[in-house]
């Protein structure tokens, strides 16, 4: 199964710059992992285009407001999702910096949430692909996770 992470717009400070690049270079012993950046904008434009790239495949938003997952649920639900059969890529959408629509977040398969925090999204988005590097892990048997 492969796994998107549509984000709005690309990150400026250099450690997130540094530690999106490290996990997305360790993610690749792990399936596919593919990233993409989105032009940042209000909300309604955020969220439509965020709806439009993700069509056909299953939706996890991530806001503050969703469902609080540990990594050992994370990876429930990755294998959940697997044995579906008929998904072919898990999107995560990261959205502008005011949140996403009520249309996205109906149209969403699942909310999630990093953090009952509000997160900036450069942090959001380093925070999410550790995550996503941590749960693979841990469906390895591997030691990152512990």
């Amino acid at each position: 199964m492969r796994v998107r992470v549509l984000a709005a717009g690309k990150p400026s400070l250099a450690y997130a710059k540094s530690g999106i690049g490290e996990y997305l270079k360790r993610l690749t012993r792990y399936g596919t992992h593919e990233l993409e950046y989105l032009k940042a904008g209000d909300s309604a434009t955020v969220s439509a285009a965020l709806l439009e790239r993700s069509a056909g495949t299953y939706r996890i938003a991530l806001d503050e407001r969703g469902r609080a997952l540990t990594t050992q649920e994370w990876a429930e639900q990755f294998t959940a999702l697997e044995r579906r059969g008929d998904l072919k890529a898990v999107t995560f959408l990261i959205g502008a910096s005011d949140g996403h629509t009520p249309e996205l977040r109906a149209t969403a398969d699942a909310i999630w949430c990093l953090s009952a925090l509000t997160l900036q999204h450069e942090l959001a988005l380093l925070v999410l692909l550790e995550q996503l590097y941590r749960v693979a892990t841990y469906r390895k048997g591997e030691p990152y996770h512990r």
